[in-house]
């Protein structure tokens, strides 16, 4: 079974926890069965693994999120990385492609698809194999899984089918109605649109080379950038001569804003975080290096950032994205595929930045034509590379690099540093990577 796991979207209603790199969905706000934190990306890649051992699982991302997404799943993962982001249907047409072209996947095989932030348990997928088995039969040119709606909201996307049965032909869509009309929907027997559905791979295919005429992945991969932004729902749902959808009843939460993201978490906070003065309704997450104290708050989420500090009733923070996009500055956090940094510091000429690398991995080998850089060892051993010369480096060492010179640092145990850059121009373009053989040094 091919699983495409769409890992797309900046999540700024999870802000501060959340921007263009860090997305929601690699937040570790979760507890994995051994008690672990988690974030959504590993949380539904475990899933997927327990519940459908064989199943074959590719990730449609934006390139930016890369080294976020080997820094959780590791480099073996299964990546169709998108130059730039298109909307849904080029993000979906490039991973069928790849599937097919690079992974040698029949066009009559079925391609599940499906977003990688939904908090579900194991019944979930269950119905996941409904929906390949249904698809595989051949009678609609797409499958959806509806979900069975719990309340009316005017939040998502509704899908009315033809009776209420387990699985229905597709009558229509409709796209976030009011409340009132919802619940009338409802009653109707209409489903949510999770955004989850299969199809037969040469079918997606053939609507692609009709709409975005390439001549296969790499010259769709090369072209990406030329691409109009269009939807999936646009491009294929609403040309399609047959839809079905399977009825899905078990746990299924969006999870978008900090709301719906307070209701999943297993316990009220997150990270170094005190309550007192009888809190109430209240859920906090500390991602910072210092003490957070709640007293007296009531239906509050609290959540604190290197990019800042959101304090907001619970209701109220579903609302917070047009004033993240307002204030919204340089990153100060990211996850690399070697590990992590977080900006400590910034002047208009300096940038100190605290630097961890997991053991084995090293960065790019590279240069600064506008910088200078120090790098400050404080936990850990490993070796750095200065101009092609090897250097042992632990706790307490300091490596001084002059603007232009060649260096990388290669972690034997976890390594963290302090680096700091000096310079009338700091930027992430002020870089120019150079091979270096890591495997016989």
């Amino acid at each position: 079974m091919n699983i495409v796991l769409l890992s797309g979207g900046s999540g700024r209603r999870l802000w501060p926890l959340s921007n263009e790199v860090r997305s929601k969905q690699f937040i570790r706000i979760f507890r994995s069965p051994e008690g672990e934190p988690e974030s959504m990306v590993q949380r539904v890649f475990r899933q997927i693994r327990q519940s459908i051992p064989d199943a074959e699982i590719t990730i449609a991302s934006s390139r930016a999120q890369l080294s976020s997404i080997k820094n959780q799943l590791g480099n073996d993962v299964d990546i169709s990385p998108e130059p730039c982001r298109r909307d849904t249907f080029p993000a979906i047409a490039l991973a069928a492609a790849y599937l097919t072209d690079k992974k040698g996947v029949s066009p009559e095989e079925p391609v599940i698809v499906c977003p990688v932030d939904p908090y579900v348990e194991s019944d979930y997928f269950d119905a996941l194999g409904k929906l390949y088995a249904e698809t595989e039969k051949g009678e609609s040119d797409i499958c959806l899984l509806g979900i069975e709606p719990t309340f009316p909201t005017s939040k998502y996307g509704y899908i009315i089918p033809e009776d209420k049965n387990d699985t229905s032909r597709v009558v229509r869509f409709k796209e976030k109605p009011s409340e009132e009309d919802a619940a009338k929907l409802i009653e109707q027997g209409a489903l949510w649109n999770a955004g989850v559905f299969a199809f037969k791979t040469g079918y997606v295919l053939d609507v692609a080379k009709k709409l975005l005429d390439y001549k296969g992945y790499d010259d769709l991969y090369d072209r990406y950038e030329t691409l109009e932004g269009i939807s999936f729902d646009y491009a294929v749902l609403e040309n399609a001569d047959s839809i079905s959808v399977i009825r899905f009843a078990g746990e299924w939460k969006d999870v978008g804003t900090w709301n719906t993201m307070a209701e999943t978490m297993d316990k009220e906070a997150f990270g170094n975080v005190v309550f007192g003065g009888d809190c109430e309704n209240t859920s906090a997450v500390n991602d910072l290096d210092i003490p957070l104290f709640c007293m007296g708050l009531k239906n509050v989420i609290v959540a604190a950032g290197p990019d800042g500090i959101l304090v907001s009733d619970k209701h109220k923070s579903s609302y917070i994205k047009p004033i993240v996009d307002k204030i919204a500055g340089d990153i100060k956090y990211s996850e690399k595929s070697w590990g992590s940094f977080k900006v400590i510091d910034s002047t208009r000429t300096s940038l100190t930045i605290k630097v961890t690398l997991m053991p084995g991995h090293h960065m790019y080998y590279h240069s600064h034509e506008r910088r200078d850089e120090v790098w400050t060892v404080t936990e850990g051993s490993g070796v750095a590379v200065v101009d092609g010369k090897k250097i042992e480096i632990s706790d307490g060492d300091v490596i001084k690099l002059p603007a232009g010179c060649k260096h990388t640092v290669i972690a034997r145990t976890k390594l963290q540093m302090i680096e700091v850059q000096n310079g009338d121009e700091i930027t992430a373009s002020d870089k120019i990577k150079y091979e270096y053989d890591f495997e016989n040094n």
